[in-house]
């Protein structure tokens, strides 16, 4: 053997396949699986957000009102002082003040102050703004003012950039002494004092906001970090309205060096409102890879400082908390008080993302505009977190989480709030990294050593349930214990591995394959032409359908069809002719024998497989052949074709009765195992049906046995079945289609009380004569002799579309399931469609037991109320929420149309 042939074992393929996923382990594709696994495990479970938080928006209709953003700081005054009022718990503002906010008016009135001498008023408060009120009570003499103290562009109030160069007052244009009248009058220089007093006032928005926020002692600012390590040292140290945030009470665990997100540099809030603040916090998110926000950084690290997220300062002062009673433990987690919270190595934690219920926000979102008008009271608030921030499309940068694929910052903070308060994060626990590896390992065990083992189909179940067990364990994690494992990556290598070997396996073996298959068809041919010597033609056509069909099969094909018509089994000969047909139709006189084959066989009645010489096929309406009889009854013509058989019209000629013979070939639908069991039990039920006495029920005559059919003789009637009246441009009139379903509840009614439930209650089983206007309901029993047999058609018993949820379920069926059925046609018959629908047979069954029908009000609104109180209690879930009985049902029917037509 080939030394080198060691890489087309399937063991060599497993390996490579999990040294590539290993590698690529951390690669963005395969992160981004894990945090879509992530959202997924997020959406599938649900929490209840605190009540505690509340937010006011900024949204369109607060900026359609109040104006363009950003707004002056004075709205923002005014909003604080009403939530003081309301007497609210703490505030956090998510907009960044960093830069003060100086009106144009505000600079000429401090450079009137300063040509007039009033330099008090320029002294400050201490934040870079001058002090308006230092200009009460002073009085200064016009003369006093000189060159000296005019107020050049060099000196003007800062910022400098809120005067434009064109307008600001120089040396050159500045009052001086030689060009001043006599000096004013003392009190008209107090009148000047107090408008450039109350000017003043009016313009400093910093200064308004600065008093509201002292005045409240409850609003939390937001700071902004740069992210990245920090190179050298910083270029000045942080004033004390930040230091006093910073979080000294910090633990490192023993040998770990894990340290927060770093930084390099700081936005800070202006003084004069940052010193005014009961607490500041950063704001900053760290985006997966794929963009989305799914963690907030508790903590950040500054030049060998920890500061507190705002969301984490929030919970502290909500709960009277300060940064002292904050601790972090360094590559653990934080201690908010007594409550433990687990982060990331980077301090990050998971934030719970709530999810809307019954289309309400996961938390109170307010109109900033309501609230400052008023039309909202400030008493909502009260003892509550508020948050303020924008949601206004354009003001600020929505972000993708795992709810939503656009959320405003201000609810991101909300949700990371209430995650905290709650404890309502996931967790990756420490064992979560070795378990992790060790599912990698087992799946690469598996791999390579356990399924080149395996044959495909134990393989595929094997490699199935696995997978299944993987994202099982995935899901359950996260919605019951709030814990995060990345199993995406065993997953995928679980899949693309099971995939690539048994690609490999199918491309090495088909070859040999077609090998076999060659052999295999010649010994299906010499097969095939054994059992049609021996008469046995039915197996013959099986083997020789295992054969690629060629010319020369094509002329063993025609002896068996004309083999077939010799036996009079015309329409064996059609299938026959029909598969040469797809190969090639013009073959000898081969469309000929079709047309004859077809037209034979649609007045033929099977014969049975017993091999008796009296099974053979019986042929209708062929000159010089006698009618054929079935028990007592000769047969006339073919009415119809059902599920299971032939339906015939016949005559019972020693007392002229006309008959409907329904067949059932139960030899050829079940197994020889179970054949016994089904004719003991068609009989029975056919006997039980038979002592049905009933106006609205088909009356059966006769059952029998005969040539392999079972049979039921039954009443003919003239009409059709209610299938053309479930259409909706041929629907009955709503009186008429009550009047039908209430005489078949009575129907049912009768049959209940006797013991007998039908089973496949549908338009297709109540026949309904319109000269007569009689319906009756047919094939009671039917579905109950076929009921759990395996057959072999694979037929499903009772048509799905009208089951009711106790008979999909395989419970035990009493008459309510009926009910169920005919409530199913009364809502087709009413509205032209049916209550349940899917695009699969198991969305359709499982929409049948679990979710409500279809409003039948949304396709057809004029039906009277009481219809449709019948349909809907008709379909009621649970067997106790129908009607007790098909009477009760029928009389409501009547009730209804009585007063319908009234």
């Amino acid at each position: 053997m080939n030394k080198w042939s060691f890489w087309k074992k399937d063991w060599f393929v497993g390996l490579l396949v999990a040294l590539v996923f290993m590698f690529g382990a951390n690669s963005d594709l395969m992160q981004s699986l894990e945090r879509k696994a992530y959202d997924l495990g997020v959406l599938a479970s649900s929490r209840t957000p605190s009540d505690k938080i509340a937010v006011i928006a900024i949204d369109e209709q607060s900026i359609a009102n109040l104006g363009r953003w950003p707004w002056p700081r004075e709205i923002h005054a005014r909003m604080v002082d009403i939530l003081v009022v309301g007497h609210v718990k703490v505030i956090g503002h998510t907009a960044f003040f960093f830069e003060p906010q100086v009106d144009a008016g505000l600079g000429y009135i401090y450079k009137i102050a300063g040509l007039l001498g009033k330099s008090s008023l320029l002294e400050g408060d201490g934040s870079g703004n001058a002090n308006p009120e230092n200009l009460a009570g002073m009085v200064v003499p016009a003369s006093a003012v000189s060159p000296a103290s005019a107020v050049s562009p060099a000196s003007a109030v800062s910022p400098a950039s809120a005067v434009s160069p064109a307008s600001a007052v120089s040396p050159a244009s500045a009052v001086n002494p030689a060009s001043m009248v006599a000096p004013a009058n003392p009190v008209e220089l107090s009148q000047l004092d107090v408008l450039l007093l109350e000017a003043a006032k009016n313009l400093d928005n910093d200064k308004k906001l600065s008093e509201s926020m002292a005045k409240a002692n409850d609003v939390l600012l937001a700071m902004f970090f740069e992210l990245g390590e920090p190179q050298g040292k910083p270029n000045q140290a942080l004033p004390d309205y930040v230091l006093r945030n910073n979080l000294d009470n910090v633990k490192a665990a023993s040998g770990s060096s894990t340290q927060p997100l770093p930084s390099r540099s700081v936005l800070l809030p202006i003084p004069a409102l940052g010193s005014k603040a009961l607490a500041i916090g950063h704001l900053n998110s760290f985006p997966d890879v794929d963009g989305a926000v799914r963690t907030e950084p508790l903590v950040v690290g500054y030049y060998n400082q920890y500061y507190p997220s705002l969301s984490l300062m929030l919970a502290a002062r909500s709960l009277n908390l300060e940064p002292k009673d904050i601790r972090v433990n360094l590559g653990e987690g934080v201690q908010l008080g007594n409550q433990k919270i687990a982060t990331d190595p980077d301090l990050q934690m998971h934030t719970y993302f709530y999810k809307d219920r019954d289309g309400r926000p996961a938390f109170p979102v307010d109109s900033f505009y309501d609230v400052f008008t008023g039309k909202i009271p400030a008493e909502k608030y009260r003892d509550k977190i508020v948050l303020i921030g924008a949601s206004a499309a354009g003001v600020g940068t929505l972000q993708v989480t795992p709810v939503s694929p656009g959320m405003a910052p201000v609810l991101t903070l909300a949700h990371s709030v209430s995650s905290i308060l709650k404890g309502d994060y996931f967790v990756v626990p420490g064992w979560g990294m070795m378990a992790q590896v060790g599912v990698f390992l087992l799946v690469t065990l598996y791999l390579t050593l356990l399924l080149p083992r395996l044959s495909a189909a134990i393989g595929a179940v094997v490699t199935g349930a696995l997978l299944v067990t993987l994202l099982a364990t995935h899901f359950v994690l996260m919605t019951t214990q709030a814990l995060w494992l990345q199993l995406m990556l065993p997953a995928a290598l679980l899949l693309a591995g099971h995939l690539l070997l048994t690609t490999k396996r199918h491309l090495l073996i088909e070859k040999g394959k077609q090998k076999s298959d060659a052999e295999s068809a010649e010994s299906n041919r010499m097969l095939g032409l054994a059992f049609q010597g021996q008469g046995q033609l039915d197996i013959a056509f099986d083997k020789f359908r295992k054969v690629p069909i060629d010319d020369s099969l094509m002329e063993v094909l025609y002896n068996l069809g004309l083999d077939f018509e010799r036996k009079r089994q015309f329409n064996k000969a059609e299938s026959v002719f029909k598969y040469m047909a797809e190969y090639n139709p013009k073959f000898r006189d081969l469309d000929a024998r079709l047309v004859q084959s077809k037209a034979m066989s649609e007045t033929v009645i099977l014969g049975g497989s017993s091999g008796k010489s009296n099974a053979s096929t019986m042929v209708l309406g062929k000159a010089g052949v006698s009618k054929p009889m079935l028990g007592r009854y000769e047969i006339e013509k073919e009415l119809g074709k059902g599920a299971m058989g032939v339906v015939y019209y016949g005559k019972d000629p020693k007392i002229g009765r006309v008959v409907a013979i329904k067949t059932m070939a139960l030899a050829q639908e079940f197994e020889a195992d179970e054949l016994q069991d089904v004719k003991e039990r068609f009989f029975r039920e056919a006997e039980t049906a038979g002592r049905l006495n009933h106006p609205n029920i088909v009356s059966i005559y006769d059952a029998g046995e005969e040539h392999d059919l079972a049979y039921i003789a039954m009443e003919f009637l003239k009409g059709k079945d209610l299938v053309p009246f479930t259409k909706p441009d041929n629907l009955l009139p709503l009186p008429k289609v009550m009047s039908i379903v209430a005489r078949v509840a009575d129907a049912l009614d009768y049959a209940h009380k006797q013991n007998v439930v039908h089973r496949d209650i549908k338009p297709a089983n109540i026949m309904y004569d319109p000269e007569t206007d009689m319906p009756k309901v047919t094939d009671f029993g039917i579905a109950r002799i076929t009921d759990s047999s395996k057959t072999k058609t694979g037929m499903v018993l009772g048509t799905p579309s009208y089951m009711s949820p106790e008979q999909l379920a395989g419970k035990k069926i009493q008459g309510s399931s009926d009910l169920f059925s005919l409530g199913v046609s009364l809502y087709q018959l009413a509205c032209g469609k049916l209550p349940f629908e899917g695009d699969s047979m198991a969305q359709l069954m499982y929409r049948i037991a679990n979710e409500p029908h279809t409003d039948i009000l949304s396709i057809r609104p004029d039906l009277p109320p009481c219809l449709v109180a019948i349909v809907n209690k008709s379909l009621a879930k649970q067997n106790e929420d129908r009607y007790a009985n098909g009477a009760e049902m029928a009389e409501a029917l009547r009730q209804c149309a009585a007063s319908f037509q009234g």
